[in-house]
């Protein structure tokens, strides 16, 4: 099942481009490959064949004892005189922890009943670095949360070893700036992880490539083992206690698991993304050179995770943010199962022994399958603790019903027993209420109606949700740096379902006989969704109108020939979609006349494209114009666009707006 959009290195290119379309690959991979090391001698890794991978998703009878964590114990450390002072300290200390204090929690009958029927209320706050939040939450009892100025690594409760390599791992985003009483975490981390460590679920719609991308994906992997050794030191003190019980005594305060292993599910769009995970968690993991971590089937990782530097293309143009977003493998069919104990950690572990799973949405959607289909299995989702969903965003551009489907399958009642200890399982996981103790971590480079209602409508935790929403005061269209006269034109519909029929029709009624007429040539169209470039590719068709096309499954050859064809005025119209801009960031030539069918998905897209018109040397500018379609229901694209303000005014204007605006003015 190819994902909707995915990108096809061998389609698109275009005359002097690159033969393939990946981007050149960044320098930190140098950095993981070192990470993961020589390959140790491991029966398990044959094969990297992908069916020998099926298999192994769910069943190694070889290392299923050795792996699994009924059959082990604590590590005995070496006691000393203070050994049950330091017992009993423990013990305070966990009762405040917050991991403890989220599992433990017991939510009766009518607080279900609540989670489930009434609606949540919500209030705002302003924080130092992440700006206007905004709470909500179902139970009365939760308050708002204060943000921490200082954070004392110490009163976090980590689990050892990450209290110690969490500096050492962090340094490299640190300043020098940094408080020396906050020595461990960036402002924006300390805020972030202030969140995550308290259990709220939390949308954040500004994680950029470039820039601050890399300092979350490294909170969010401290925050997800964090919560995996505690829960897995759980057990494995409880396993000891047990094996000591007289035989005849209440085992029943042993309730320390779900009812399946997998706690923490985190969705990432390529194998890149899954190698840069991986490597965080190996590196907090090992405390010193001494104390290396044994990470099992490291070969058959780095060859299928890892990008080959002889494939490299030339340099090329491309923006900055293209090469941040496509560095590396950018395959996005994948998962794999990681199990995590004490001194090591198994990659490819089944998914039924692994304590955290790696995937793209396309990886999830082709093992949950279909109703219907007889190899399809989603019992390993049913106890998921934490769910991380990464660069949302990108999905918008692969297929957002992949991450829809998912969020139907977590968290349900598994088919099978598949082996667990009923005495061992958490009454919250028999009573079907692992939803209600679920936090979900959700990372975006944008505010989308789409992510939103993931956001609103799939995330159910008791503690509550967190949003960051702030505005944009200035628009992209501040980068805008050609003169351009900018028409943005209203369109009414009745409600959100009747805008695809609304703006279709309005588009051939009122915009385009203004643009058929021959002095009106070189005109891109501007198409965001791919069913309303179908649609009008058909309609140009019928109506035999002079165009060309490109859409994220052209071929290379057409993609060369619907350039070539609009750059010489041959063809005088362009349909033009909004992920063959995504996937390729080609530059256009010759454009003199754009319409932006709807506003673009990422707002900076409307800047890039408006300033590609300069690409052609011409004299006619005083020609150019760009006409832009939006509706009432487009305010959080419009804001993003044009800035909060004029927003405002144009929702409440029922007329067509003409800006001029040039970043050099603005």
């Amino acid at each position: 099942m190819d994902s909707e959009g995915s990108q096809d290195t061998g389609e698109g290119d275009g005359g002097e481009e690159d033969k393939n379309g990946v981007p050149e690959q960044e320098q930190a991979t140098d950095t993981l490959e070192q990470s993961l090391g020589q390959e140790q001698a491991d029966g398990a890794d044959t094969s990297c064949d992908p069916s020998h991978g099926v298999i192994e998703e769910f069943t190694d009878v070889k290392h299923e004892s050795e792996f699994s964590l009924e059959t082990n114990f604590m590590e005995e450390e070496s006691r000393d005189c203070n050994a049950d002072k330091r017992d009993s300290d423990s013990s305070q200390a966990s009762s405040e922890d917050p991991f403890k204090q989220h599992m433990d929690k017991e939510l009766e009958e009518k607080e279900v009943e609540k989670l489930s029927t009434l609606p949540k209320t919500s209030s705002q706050s302003k924080w130092p670095r992440l700006g206007q939040l905004t709470f909500s939450s179902t139970l009365e009892t939760h308050k708002t949360l204060k943000a921490e100025k200082e954070v004392d690594v110490k009163q976090l409760y980590l689990h050892k070893p990450l209290e110690s390599t969490w500096p050492k791992v962090n340094k490299q985003f640190l300043s020098s700036v940094n408080k020396p009483s906050d020595p461990s975490f960036t402002p924006l981390q300390r805020e972030l992880f202030c969140i995550m460590n308290t259990y709220w679920d939390l949308f954040y719609p500004e994680r950029s490539a470039l820039t601050n991308g890399e300092e979350i994906r490294h909170a969010y992997c401290l925050h997800a083992l964090n919560h995996v050794l505690k829960a897995n030191a759980q057990v494995l003190s409880n396993n000891a206690k047990r094996r000591d019980q007289k035989p005849g005594t209440d085992r029943d305060d042993y309730r320390d698991q779900g009812l399946t292993r997998p706690k923490v599910l985190m969705i990432v769009p390529f194998r890149e993304c899954a190698l840069r995970i991986v490597h965080i968690f190996i590196s907090l993991l090992e405390v010193n050179d001494k104390r290396k971590i044994d990470v099992s089937n490291k070969k058959r990782f780095k060859g299928e995770f890892g990008s080959d530097p002889e494939e490299k293309p030339p340099n090329l143009k491309r923006p900055e943010d293209y090469e941040a977003v496509f560095a590396g493998n950018i395959d996005d069919h994948f998962r794999i199962g990681v199990a995590i104990l004490q001194k090591s950690m198994r990659l490819y572990a089944p998914f039924y022994s692994s304590d955290i799973i790696i995937a793209s949405p396309l990886g999830m959607r082709t093992i949950i399958g279909a109703e219907g289909e007889k190899k399809r299995d989603f019992d390993f989702l049913s106890s998921i603790e934490i769910l991380i969903i990464d660069q949302a965003d990108i999905y918008l551009m692969q297929n957002w019903e992949h991450v829809l489907h998912l969020m139907k399958h977590i968290n349900l009642l598994p088919l099978d027993s598949h082996g667990v200890d009923f005495s061992r399982v958490r009454m919250l996981n028999l009573n079907n209420w692992s939803k209600y103790y679920r936090q979900t971590l959700l990372f975006s480079a944008l505010q989308d109606p789409q992510i939103n209602s993931v956001f609103n409508k799939h995330c159910f935790n008791y503690v509550g949700q967190v949003a960051v929403r702030n505005v944009p005061l200035s628009g992209s269209i501040s980068h805008v740096m050609v003169q351009l006269p900018h028409v943005f034109r209203r369109l009414e519909a009745e409600n959100l379902t009747s805008v695809i029929d609304t703006r279709f029709q309005f588009f051939i009624d009122k915009v385009l006989p203004e643009y058929r007429d021959a002095i009106m040539s070189h005109t891109l169209i501007y198409v965001p969704s791919y069913f309303d470039y179908v649609r009008l590719r058909n309609y140009f068709k019928k109506e035999q109108l002079n165009f060309t096309h490109i859409c994220e499954y052209t071929k290379k050859a057409g993609v060369c020939r619907a350039r070539r064809f609009f750059l010489k005025g041959e063809k005088q119209f362009l349909l033009f979609t909004e992920r063959f801009h995504f996937y390729k960031r080609y530059t256009i030539k010759g454009i003199r006349n754009l319409i932006f069918y709807e506003l673009p998905t990422y707002s900076h897209f409307y800047s890039e494209i408006c300033n590609m018109m300069a690409a052609t040397d011409s004299s006619v500018d005083a020609t150019w114009t760009c006409t832009v379609l939006y509706s009432k229901y487009d305010a959080q694209k419009l804001a993003a666009v044009v800035g909060i303000d004029r927003t405002a005014q144009m929702l409440q204007s029922k007329k067509n707006v003409h800006l001029f605006v040039t970043g050099e003015n603005e």
